[in-house]
């Protein structure tokens, strides 16, 4: 995610000193080992600063928490989840002047009884924050609301893993109905993986709808793509289309990932490999928010000839859900 700078050239008072994270010290010992609220709890202390300081300094990089909120942040009672949450400890590295990473790391990591810490597998937490950034211009580009009018029904998606261990491809079946009147489109978004060309990545309309304008942001592999409608939906109204993506850009694939915003109706996830290219062990898993440790860890076995593993969620959640795959060492 783009770094917000201040509002003003001056550096203020309390903030034109570099403090740093000496070794020894209780701030360095937090931002080695957590947990977040400690870590923050210690910059917030070693800097000096009432959190009245540090809500202001925040307002001058774009950012709106509350005291309330921050109070709660470093005493652990809650966790930064929502984006503006998130963009709002990016913005408090800068204004403690904490090495980069430092908070957002322990906010990516989780512990378990003996409190042991690893890093979540697949995409890191920067990538998802930036993606979000990057999504967030994209629709804009197509003056796209958030939900575009329509709730999920039911979703139906099939991934498939070519023989060089890359994503190929998937085919999207939804059924949506219309919560406003004049609905007309779908926006379809694709998040390709590490090292994709999203210009070189096909949206292909397959049933009712047609292919209308497509941007992307060949940084974060995004992708948006509208799917036209050839009707204007009335509130209540049900609708059903299908649509494919071909992409096969990128290098080896290790797991899809699908986000949700509001709570919704049926999601269910098949992903096909390609009997020269099997993965070692799959596994399903979800997230409350990209900040958060996965969880729900449960080990998928491939499935007959077809060499495909699924999940279906009866009702889905905010938050992220998906399956990742391990593979052998390359021959």
């Amino acid at each position: 995610m783009p770094h917000a700078t201040p509002h003003a050239d001056v550096v203020p008072a309390d903030l034109d000193t570099d403090l740093g994270a000496e070794p020894g010290t209780e701030l360095d010992t937090a931002l080695r080992g957590g947990p977040f609220h400690v870590a923050l709890r210690a910059a917030i202390a070693a800097r000096g600063l009432p959190l009245q300081r540090v809500q202001h300094h925040l307002t001058r990089y774009g950012v709106k928490v509350g005291v309330t909120s921050l109070s709660y942040w470093q005493q652990g009672a809650r966790r930064p989840q929502r984006p503006e949450s998130l963009r709002a400890v990016r913005a408090l590295e800068e204004i403690l002047k904490l090495p980069e990473e430092s908070l957002i790391r322990l906010l990516a990591e989780t512990g378990d009884e003996r409190g042991s810490t690893r890093r979540p597998e697949g995409r890191s937490y920067r990538s998802l924050v930036e993606a979000s950034g990057v999504l967030e211009r994209l629709l804009a580009e197509l003056d796209a609301p958030p939900d575009g009018g329509l709730h999920m029904l039911g979703h139906h998606e099939q991934v498939r893993i070519g023989a060089c261990r890359e994503l190929l491809g998937r085919e999207s079946h939804h059924i949506v109905r219309a919560h406003r009147d004049g609905v007309d489109r779908f926006v379809a978004v694709h998040h390709g993986d590490p090292g994709c060309a999203p210009d070189r990545t096909r949206v292909h309309a397959l049933e009712n709808c047609r292919t209308g304008r497509v941007r992307w942001d060949e940084e974060t592999g995004l992708l948006v793509a509208e799917l036209l409608f050839d009707t204007r939906l009335r509130a209540g109204d049900t609708f059903l289309f299908r649509h494919a993506v071909e992409d096969g850009t990128a290098g080896v694939s290790r797991e899809y990932v699908r986000a949700f915003g509001p709570a919704g109706g049926q999601y269910a996830l098949q992903v096909r490999f390609d009997a020269n290219a099997l993965p070692a062990r799959c596994h399903r898993f979800a997230q409350h928010s990209a900040a958060a440790p996965r969880s729900g860890h449960q080990d998928l076995p491939l499935a007959g000839r077809h060499h495909s593993v699924h999940l279906v969620e009866p009702r889905v959640r905010a938050g992220l859900v998906g399956i990742g795959w391990e593979w052998d060492a390359l021959t």
